[in-house]
């Protein structure tokens, strides 16, 4: 939910900032300075492998209590952003929280879990993530259209609640337990680059950042892209809105099914045929939305309908909960998730750099966008170089 409130806000958030910041709001600033700033939002992310080491040597449940702790925080301090240098400040900060609770909640639910649920567990974690998508979709079409960007912002101060009660109640897996005093000896950070684990780290980590580059550039800016379809057909900015929410729902709804089947496809197939799959899927339905709806006279329904699809193939995220896990021992675990998917975050903020001058080049939004689809064709190329793990349990 934090992390989607920035997508959905983002047209009517700088409308208001940029010319307090020195720059006219024109259609193509909102997309490269939005750009600029989603970029900045990535680096936070990428920023967040630091969590992994703290996950290893000090317990997973004060981590990623610590890492809800700082995304909350500074995703509600963006409400109270007079400019666009501020809001990318509280940007970076609310992303060096949000991409370590990934990796931390990962890692908890894999050895936190029973064997012979874990890998549902994988799934069922990612659609929080997407919930997280209908649940801020929610709040655009009631509080975000009624009160405003600035009071969207500040629904991201709520999971500190979430934090307060993970420390008091939720108990370190009893797998960490048993390997805290190794883990507090290793150098994780190292160890994950030896010769036991060095290819499969470099392949995560490419095989990561394709699914950042791809996922992210069209969520980011579907809500952008529906406004302007809307607008094309003549809607007010409060149905604008609405539709804006109703193309998140549908994108949402989309993912989680994906998520929920990716794991029965994963044990079925195996990892590598099941990601190859769901890469299949993204690499098609991002031209079809960005490169073929959004220049349709009349494109709104059809983009939507595209949603459906590419969010079903965005649940590609389930299958790094189920899959990384499975390749590390506990005392490097959390710092392989950790760095693996952060590398892929820095390499997507500088896609999106490349993105906001495509966008001020080309004068639209769409074409940008629909080229990333491209990166799941060197994505499947690569998964064959991938460690397949499918009917072992996880490491101890």
């Amino acid at each position: 939910m934090d992390s989607v409130i920035y997508a959905l806000v983002l047209a009517p958030a700088l409308a208001e900032l940029l010319p307090r910041s020195g720059m006219s709001a024109s259609p193509t600033n909102i997309g490269f300075v939005g750009s600029i700033l989603f970029a900045v939002f990535l680096a936070g992310w990428g920023s967040s492998f630091i969590w992994g080491p703290i996950a290893d040597k000090f317990g997973r449940t004060r981590a990623l209590a610590a890492t809800i702790v700082v995304y909350a925080v500074f995703t509600g301090l963006s409400a109270f952003a007079m400019n666009v240098w501020q809001l990318g400040v509280f940007r970076f900060l609310a992303g060096l929280g949000v991409g370590g609770e990934w990796s931390m909640a990962g890692t908890y639910v894999a050895e936190a879990w029973p064997e012979d649920r874990r890998k549902m567990g994988a799934g069922y974690l990612q659609t929080g993530y997407y919930f997280g998508f209908f649940v801020a979709a929610a709040l655009n079409y009631t509080i975000g259209a009624r009160f405003g960007w600035r009071a969207m912002f500040a629904c991201g101060f709520v999971p500190v609640a979430v934090s307060i009660y993970m420390l008091y109640k939720v108990r370190e897996p009893a797998r960490w337990t048993r390997h805290a005093g190794e883990a507090r000896r290793a150098h994780p950070l190292a160890e994950i680059f030896s010769p036991e684990y060095r290819r499969r780290t470099i392949v995560n980590s490419i095989l990561l950042t394709v699914a950042i580059i791809g996922l992210w550039a069209g969520a980011v800016y579907e809500p952008t892209a529906i406004v302007t379809l809307a607008k094309k057909a003549g809607m007010s900015a409060a149905q604008s809105a609405k539709m804006v929410s109703l193309g998140t729902g549908v994108l949402s709804v989309g993912t989680i099914f994906g998520c929920v089947m990716l794991p029965v496809f994963a044990e079925r197939w195996g990892r590598k045929v099941t990601l190859a799959f769901y890469y299949f899927g993204m690499m098609i339905t991002i031209p079809l939305a960005f490169g073929w709806a959004f220049y349709m006279d009349i494109g709104l329904a059809t983009f939507i309908a595209i949603l459906f699809f590419m969010g079903f193939a965005g649940g590609n995220f389930a299958a790094f909960s189920l899959w990384l896990p499975e390749q590390y021992d506990t005392r490097v675990r959390a710092t392989a998730f950790a760095f693996t998917t952060s590398v892929g975050r820095f390499v997507g903020a500088g896609v999106n750099f490349v993105l906001a001058g495509l966008v001020l080049r080309m004068g639209t939004l769409g074409t940008p966008v629909a080229l990333t689809g491209l990166v799941f064709g060197l994505g499947i190329l690569v998964i064959p170089f991938a460690i397949e793990t499918t009917g072992r349990a996880l490491p101890e």
